[in-house]
């Protein structure tokens, strides 16, 4: 009787916590700079989660090491669901790029719900004789380690992606690593490296001023807002690569706060305004439960760590 009593209590305790959180400002960190992708998506969201939960979600902007910054500060943070992260795909590969970093996401995240993919593009520069990713392919083959292809950084999840590529299609480049994409960009229209992967929207001014040509895009499916780019899985089957956007609440945080959290988080992802914004920053909406999110996390986890490896990827 007294277990069944215990039980009760900390149910009722539960339920208590939910409905009173949050009763004040949220902190809710992302680690890039503000005006790129991930801040645009973060900024469009937490708006709708704090007109739903009645409390700021401010966000917080940790710039650095892919993510590995604004992680680092979320799992000292207690865990109580005043500190948030939105996270992505890259941050799950860092505990494998570099031995320096002791994250481990399966461990120390709290998955709070999935909130979109922001594919990324295969580009070239306009001069170079391949127009489709068959044409590339062959080109590659004929003339091994002839082309090069940038990346905004040793490790990034356009490294990987290329890696993934790289080793699907049996073909070899240069990989030159850069310090962010905006460091890249000029090198790619001015022909120093002839591919890179970048993000889709960060690819479409310059493919249609000509300065860059778009082979293929990194998601499943075609975008909505480009239905004329074909996917690299039209040529490599199953190839993905499209970076998962998701929230996170360091391990620990009580499941009634999670599932709140959750909640409105999908509620906010299902409204027409925010798809709208998305669909100018060519994302698409992948909300999900925390199991679900939980799973994606592990799977992910799992699979970039293998690419590193096979690759032999190293950040000292």
């Amino acid at each position: 009787m007294k277990k069944l009593a215990a039980v009760l209590l900390c149910l009722w305790s539960l339920g208590g916590l939910a409905q009173e959180y949050p009763s004040r400002q949220v902190r809710v960190l992302v680690g890039y700079p503000p005006g790129g992708g991930m801040d645009a998506i973060t900024r469009v969201v937490m708006p709708a989660l704090s007109t739903a939960l009645g409390q700021p979600f401010v966000v917080e902007n940790r710039p650095g090491a892919s993510g590995g910054v604004a992680a680092e500060a979320l799992v000292k943070s207690a865990p109580d669901g005043y500190v948030l992260m939105v996270a992505e795909s890259g941050t799950l590969a860092l505990p494998a790029v570099s031995p320096k970093v002791s994250l481990d996401p399966t461990r120390q995240f709290a998955p709070v719900g999935g909130i979109c993919t922001l594919p990324m593009a295969f580009v070239v520069n306009a001069e170079v004789p391949f127009r489709t990713t068959l044409e590339m392919i062959a080109a590659l083959k004929a003339n091994p380690g002839r082309y090069s292809y940038g990346s905004p950084g040793i490790g990034t999840l356009q490294h990987l992606a290329f890696e993934s590529f790289r080793r699907s299609a049996g073909v070899d480049a240069l990989h030159v690593p850069y310090k962010g994409a905006t460091a890249m960009m000029p090198d790619l229209m001015g022909g120093q490296v002839q591919i890179a992967v970048i993000s889709a929207l960060a690819a479409q001014g310059p493919t249609r001023t000509g300065k860059i040509r778009t082979l293929a895009v990194t998601s499943p499916q075609r975008l909505p807002n480009s239905p004329e780019l074909p996917t690299m899985a039209e040529t490599l089957p199953g190839f993905s690569a499209a970076p998962n956007v998701f929230l996170v609440a360091p391990a620990g945080t009580p499941a009634a706060v999670v599932q709140r959290l959750s909640s409105a988080l999908r509620t906010a992802l299902a409204s027409r305004e925010i798809e709208e914004h998305f669909a100018k920053q060519g994302a698409t909406a992948a909300p999900g439960t925390p199991q679900e999110l939980g799973a994606l996390i592990a799977e992910e986890t799992r699979r970039w760590a293998a690419v590193v490896k096979d690759a032999g990827i190293k950040v000292d």
